[in-house]
């Protein structure tokens, strides 16, 4: 059995995956926000907006993560297409569960069990469809019971993001609650990553895929620059409250530049008619 290391650069992977998470955590939540007070297709993009940047965030934690992932006696490969293909899961399921909760605030506690099974059912499957894409000399195998405590972990923490984006509104709030679920989603991680076990098999073939440094490493920069971009343009884009604000302000300026200016009263020699 090869000798598993999950954070083979110290605390910098398990540091920089959390900080990751709790970003696209962050920025999901304040999505979710500002969607629930808008109507329409404005709605529907900052859903859109919030579903992308949580799946992306814990797409990009994971494989952070993962770059700290090491096997003694054997190189790690990854499948392009079954990685790339877990973070459009990642994505789609989070997005199934934000618009349960974003389109269902009628039904209440029902739209939120639904979106928080939902999402993190599927965050457990981008996770285990990201191991499967692990290509290495040997064989990888999982211990049942740690395996569903992963997805009981998930779902769990999914389930409370969905919440928090339902009741939590002011900022400093939504910075904890992104704190909370960014260990949350690395919780369920490290509990997954426990679950493995690896039986290498000596071998000089050479393994299929692309290595963590030529794949994983510049997509997941690349992802993470997104996180940042999106968070920028979200932090400057106005409220609702603000839109209104600066509405009303505009509309009462309107109001003192239209209103005609009250006439003086008319004196005698000034072209008033004096009265007989």
């Amino acid at each position: 059995m090869g000798h598993l290391d999950h954070a083979a650069y110290g605390w910098l992977t398990p540091a920089l995956s959390y900080v990751m998470a709790s970003i696209g955590a962050a920025l999901g939540l304040r999505c979710t926000v500002r969607a629930l007070a808008a109507t329409g297709t404005s709605r529907r993009n900052w859903l859109l907006t919030a579903a992308s940047a949580i799946g992306t965030g814990i797409w990009t934690m994971h494989f952070v993560a993962m770059l700290g992932f090491h096997v003694t006696g054997t190189e790690i490969h990854y499948n392009v297409p079954l990685t790339v293909l877990s973070l459009f899961v990642a994505v789609l399921v989070v997005g199934a569960g934000v618009f349960a909760v974003g389109y269902g605030t009628a039904h209440g506690r029902r739209s939120l069990v639904l979106g928080g099974l939902t999402t993190g059912l599927g965050v457990a499957s981008m996770h285990y469809l990201g191991m499967a894409a692990l290509r290495l000399h040997g064989r990888v195998s999982y211990d049942p019971l740690t395996v569903g405590l992963s997805v009981v972990i998930a779902v769990v923490a999914a389930t409370a993001a969905l919440w928090a984006a339902l009741n939590i509104k002011s900022p400093a709030a939504v910075a904890v609650a992104s704190l909370v679920m960014g260990l949350a989603v690395s919780s369920m991680h490290y509990t997954g990553m426990l679950a493995v076990s690896v039986h290498v098999t000596p071998s000089d073939r050479a393994l299929p895929g692309a290595t963590a440094l030529q794949f994983i490493f510049p997509l997941a920069v690349g992802l993470g620059s997104y996180l940042f971009i999106t968070a920028a343009f979200v932090a400057l884009s106005p409220t609702a409250d603000e839109r209104a604000a600066s509405a009303s302000a505009s509309g009462a300026a309107s109001g003192a530049v239209a209103a005609p200016a009250p006439a003086a009263p008319g004196r005698p020699g000034e072209g008033a008619v004096p009265a007989h």
